[in-house]
């Protein structure tokens, strides 16, 4: 009869609408449109240090980067690293163009375009690359880390050619 009880209450609980089931610990955590601007700029201003570390202490570990100028996934912590060793060392800053915000029960977008200005370390020579880019934010414990990071360079034909 005990384990009937305990069948036919653990029944109801499944069965209740998720509005009537007690609040606890994973109650549903959401980042504001400021918020997100502000992990974004936690993304520039690390890469302003031009510190690989600090730019891999943005993601969570198990994240990924599909990043601009590398056709390799970077699936782990060494492999973002070693991403950022090289991309760093061509200088670079980024002005968005257009941005898109979107938050969910403890994830968060930010999607759009950017313009990235690179200099070459060998020639000195700066060049732009226009690309499309997506963040995914996720609450890491008590942190909000990259979860997914995706840039791809613009499809136009000027685009592709001016950066080869």
């Amino acid at each position: 009869m005990r384990y009937t009880i305990l069948a036919l209450a653990a029944l109801t609980a499944a069965v209740q609408p998720a509005a009537a089931q007690p609040a606890n610990a994973a109650e549903c955590t959401r980042l504001s449109a400021a918020a997100v601007e502000g992990q974004f700029s936690r993304f520039t201003t690390a890469l302003a240090t031009r510190n690989p570390d600090a730019m891999v202490g943005l993601f969570a570990p198990d994240a990924v980067l599909l990043p601009t100028l590398s056709n390799t996934p970077r699936t782990t912590p060494a492999a973002v690293r070693d991403y950022f060793v090289h991309f760093l060392a061509k200088s670079p800053s980024v002005h968005v163009d257009t941005t898109t915000i979107h938050s969910d029960c403890h994830s968060a977008e930010r999607v759009g375009t950017w313009t990235w200005t690179l200099t070459d370390p060998a020639t000195h020579h700066s060049s732009q690359v226009r690309g499309r880019y997506s963040f995914i934010y996720r609450l890491d414990g008590d942190q909000w880390r990259i979860d997914h990071l995706h840039s791809s360079l613009m499809p136009e034909a000027e685009t592709r050619t001016a950066h080869r």
